[in-house]
């Protein structure tokens, strides 16, 4: 299937250079802003008739995200995109970042105009070396040519963009924590509300998308908010990139319209690693709870078909595992991961997600006990909903999922003291 969005230039020499960009129509869109035949209110009713929502994990619909921000207030706002991509699983931002930085941002130049803002801060992920790189050359080119800076193309319209690398945190995906990163204060989500369009970066309004939302926008203003919408599904509009990890034969990237099958995504990714037989999903990154293959198979990628089924897209982290997987093992690794990035601020997440690290592993070692099932569930119930940010719920939703559908791997653990798949 063609790359009709984020990764349009994929097909040239050197996709991330302004040559190729500007070759597949790139910065017409800013262009036509500036020349007055799209104003910020005709921006605002593209995104919404796109229904483009968020593709960091949330899925909040962008055009009414951009429509909240006070644009007439006085003083600086400012554009800020999460760049961080540290969901366990995720891999599809650095390409954006590696191969098309332009389109990003143009994205983000817009994104100034529609909400007033003369400043936005790209905030990149500790690790991402190579990526930080290809953005600081194409801002570079981008003010070469006039397409960033002062008096863009000639306008009255000023924008600065700033690449800033974090240190690696998980917790710095999570908008506030993101926020306070940039301020160089210690990573830790705020209390909401008030929220970022009202209270974000230096105290001032500020708007934080993800890198895939950003990089989206232009697209949909050259080529129409409908055309946009008609790639994918009813309030599931565009395509979506689905980093496709684990047993299978072709991992990477794959960017597809929103509702295909997920029978299809797995095809494309080659099926199988060596013709085995699957088991289960993760359908959008560590935090969401598993899905039997069996469900998966019946499903389409978007936001709604997945959430029916009891989990979530996420960021569009597909990891597919096959029947060698043990799933007390799986719940382990990622338990403690999510103990280990919790920031402590709140006494549910950092007690609870310890607490259920421990009883996991336990029941790994084989000195799990009968009551520690119902215990765990107790324990990812009363995290849920109880915490300031997200995280409480990213640690006990997975829990929560493996119990749901593979409690019987558990019991099996805890009564013959050794795994049901690996013996």
């Amino acid at each position: 299937m063609a790359n009709e969005v984020c990764f349009r230039t994929l097909h040239l020499d050197t996709p991330w250079s302004l040559e190729a960009y500007e070759s597949v129509g790139g910065y017409s869109s800013l262009k036509k802003i500036i020349a007055g035949k799209l104003t910020h209110e005709k921006v605002i009713d593209e995104l919404k008739l796109s229904a483009l929502r968020g593709r960091g994990g949330a899925g909040f619909p962008t055009g009414l995200k951009w429509s909240f921000m006070p644009r007439n207030m006085p003083g600086n706002k400012y554009v800020v995109c999460n760049s961080d991509e540290g969901e366990p699983g995720t891999f599809k931002d650095r390409d954006i970042l590696r191969y098309n930085p332009h389109q990003l941002i143009e994205g983000m130049i817009i994104a100034g105009y529609v909400m007033n803002a003369e400043v936005g801060y790209n905030y990149m992920r500790g690790e991402f070396y190579e990526p930080y790189d290809r953005m600081e050359s194409a801002i570079a080119e981008a003010k070469s040519k006039g397409y960033l800076g002062q008096k863009i193309l000639g306008s009255d319209f000023n924008f600065e963009l700033h690449n800033h690398m974090g240190a690696g945190a998980y917790i710095c995906g999570e908008e506030t924590a993101l926020i306070e990163s940039i301020e160089g204060k210690k990573g830790q989500p705020r209390f909401k509300p008030p929220f970022p369009a009202n209270y974000g970066l230096f105290g001032r309004p500020t708007n934080v998308n993800n890198t895939e939302s950003y990089a989206s926008v232009p697209v949909i203003l050259e080529k129409g908010g409908q055309w946009f919408l008609d790639l994918g599904k009813p309030n599931n509009g565009g395509t979506k990139i689905f980093s496709v990890s684990g047993h299978i034969n072709n991992p990477g990237n794959f960017e597809v319209n929103m509702g295909t099958p997920f029978a299809d995504l797995l095809e494309m990714a080659g099926g199988a690693l060596g013709g085995t037989k699957l088991k289960a999903v993760i359908p959008g990154g560590s935090s969401s709870p598993i899905l039997p293959i069996d469900i998966m198979m019946g499903l389409t990628m978007d936001y709604d078909a997945i959430g029916k089924a009891g989990s979530m897209l996420g960021s569009g982290a597909v990891m597919v595992l096959d029947e060698t997987t043990c799933i007390v093992e799986l719940a382990a690794i990622t338990a403690h991961f999510y103990y280990e990035e919790s920031c402590g601020q709140c006494s549910p997440c950092r007690e609870g997600t310890g607490w259920m690290s421990r009883v996991i592993n336990r029941i790994l070692k084989g000195d799990g006990r009968a009551e520690d099932l119902d215990n765990l569930e107790r324990v990812a119930t009363n995290i849920m909903g109880r915490t300031i940010c997200a995280l409480g719920d990213a640690a006990a939703m997975p829990v929560k999922g493996f119990l749901k559908h593979y409690r019987h791997e558990f019991e099996y653990m805890i009564e013959h003291k050794r795994s049901l798949v690996k013996g």
